[in-house]
């Protein structure tokens, strides 16, 4: 069988058919001439063909010039000598036809301090053939039915946001219930918040390894399961250690929904930054109208707040429900194709067998971008829970002091929506900026201003300026990040990140038990002030790697 070989520089690029030499590696030798630059050079050839003597097969190559437009290095004229030419030389492995016994061999030469990369060429075609696979096995739709089903998709997501949101607004109104049911103190009754973070951030770690071997739809089905056996185990009222196994439950449950969530919309190619911040929208909304119910049963003796959880369950049952109708169990590629949008591939752009985690992490904005999720996140859960107890214990407000949560989520959800124009004008870097200086300054009026009144409304402003930041991250980070590892990295930081909406609050239980819960306000203010320094350190606009 003939053997072919490529041999690519920046300057040219040849193909030589090397068969009928004894010795390869001289034919490249006496190829090889030096331009005044020191390149290689190789003489002019026509159309380049394969030609398998054994089954009288040709195949053409077409070669082409590397574009201009590329980055210096791609531009740098070659300095390769000819001892070090045999080392820096890496193999690709192709299959030129649909005939397995005809192989060839391409031969890439590279700087010789290059990076070894192997690259498996047929397991790229093997992965665009099951990406056209899945445009085959998808059914001719209209311009029309797709819109309808990219809408039905985006509904499906907000339900499953705004139930979030309801159980996030659940907990404020319920502390004072559970301190005095249980008869345990902030720090013990903070462990529900503990639970919480556990499954967060395992659900947050474990998405990236179950989104490739399950896929979107199974993923988001299986974080609904989670939620409606948590809420099961919480409606009796249950002694406080179990109590605490249902928030672990629930918060695996939550966070994979949210990574899926977070990572299907910021994939989307059109009106992606509008349908952010509607989606967080809906969990603004959602924690909304959460404290109308949840301040309600917890004034009632005994253990009957645990009704508030039936209604919960009845939500968790109905959001399970309507992800199986939507999503189907599919994949996120067919989900996506189904809307209009053609699913990319990004097995081009991964070298092969590589660690996907490792990849992730290489992103030198991964961590500072995760941890401001978590401070987020952190801030906005923590407001919306301690305050109630806040106001009761700081400010001597009563039992209705439970709808000031409201207020705070409310301005949440009217931020994410009714800002939106704003952080376009500005753009999302210095408008975070901007809306952090603004909460902290609103925070200060909280901590000394001894009003009731004046306090409400500052923490509803806050909400206000708060809601657009999360968002705003999401968008930010498409930006940044390679398309490719996007859908994994948007997951990995929503899911991590959501743990902060209980490892602060339970650092905020902890510091009321030593402190007082006067020690809320300026908690809030150094949270707001890591979390300002982090996105400073962020990149602005950082060329994205395809």
């Amino acid at each position: 069988m003939s053997r072919s070989q490529l041999d690519i520089s920046s300057d040219s690029l040849s193909l030589k058919d090397i068969s009928s030499s004894s010795h390869p590696h001289d034919d490249i030798e006496s190829a090889l001439d030096t331009h005044s630059d020191g390149g290689p050079s190789y003489p002019p050839q026509s159309t380049p063909v394969y030609i398998d003597k054994t089954n009288n097969t040709t195949t053409t190559f077409e070669l082409r010039a590397v574009p201009t437009y590329l980055s210096d290095r791609s531009r740098r004229p070659s300095s390769l000598k000819r001892e070090t030419f045999e080392k820096s030389i890496h193999t690709i492995t192709v299959n030129p036809s649909n005939d397995d016994s005809c192989n060839s061999s391409i031969r890439v030469d590279s700087a010789p301090d290059a990076s070894s990369t192997v690259v498996n060429v047929n397991q790229v075609s093997s992965n665009e053939a099951s990406s056209a696979d899945v445009r085959a096995t998808q059914p001719k739709l209209t311009k029309k039915q797709q819109q309808r089903y990219s809408m039905l998709h985006f509904l499906a997501l907000c339900f499953s946001t705004w139930l979030m949101g309801w159980n996030d607004g659940t907990a404020g109104p319920m502390l004072p219930r559970w301190q005095e049911q249980y008869k345990v103190g902030f720090s013990v009754v903070s462990l529900v918040f503990v639970g919480s973070c556990f499954g967060y951030i395992c659900g947050g770690a474990l998405n990236v390894w179950l989104n490739d071997r399950l896929g979107m739809g199974k993923i988001v089905v299986l974080g609904a399961l989670c939620q409606v056996v948590g809420y099961v185990i919480v409606i009796p009222a249950p002694p406080f250690p179990l109590l605490v196994c249902a928030y672990i439950i629930l918060g695996f449950g939550i966070s994979l929904q949210g990574a899926q969530a977070n990572g299907f919309i910021g994939s989307l190619q059109e009106h992606m930054s509008t349908k952010l911040g509607m989606l967080h929208g809906s969990y603004g909304f959602g924690a909304l109208t959460s404290p109308f119910s949840s301040t309600f049963f917890s004034g009632f003796d005994n253990k009957k707040w645990g009704y508030h959880y039936i209604i919960l369950e009845c939500l968790a049952l109905l959001n399970l429900c309507f992800l199986i109708y939507v999503f189907r169990f599919r994949r996120q590629e067919e989900i996506l194709l189904e809307g209009g949008q053609e699913p990319q591939s990004e097995s081009v752009a991964q070298p092969h067998g590589a660690n996907k985690y490792r990849q992730i992490f290489a992103q030198k904005s991964i961590p500072l971008l995760t941890i401001f999720s978590v401070v987020y996140i952190g801030v906005e859960v923590t407001l919306g829970g301690w305050i109630v107890t806040f106001i009761i214990r700081e400010r001597h407000g009563g039992h209705s002091s439970g709808y000031i949560s409201s207020g705070f989520f409310g301005g949440l959800t009217l931020g994410r929506v009714g800002l939106m124009w704003l952080n376009k004008m500005v753009g999302a870097y210095r408008i975070i900026i901007f809306y952090s200086l603004v909460a902290i300054a609103l925070e200060f009026t909280i901590w000394f201003a001894p009003s009731i009144i004046e306090n409400a409304v500052a923490v509803s402003l806050v909400g206000l300026v708060l809601g657009p930041m999360f968002p705003l991250l999401v968008s930010h980070m498409t930006q940044i990040l390679p398309r490719w590892l996007l859908t994994a990295c948007v997951g990995l930081v929503s899911g991590i990140g959501v743990a902060g909406s209980a490892a602060v609050p339970f650092i905020t239980g902890l510091l009321a038990a030593k402190y007082g819960i006067a020690s809320l306000q300026p908690l809030m203010i150094s949270m707001i002030s890591v979390m300002l320094l982090a996105w400073l350190c962020v990149p602005r606009g950082a060329r994205r790697v395809e």
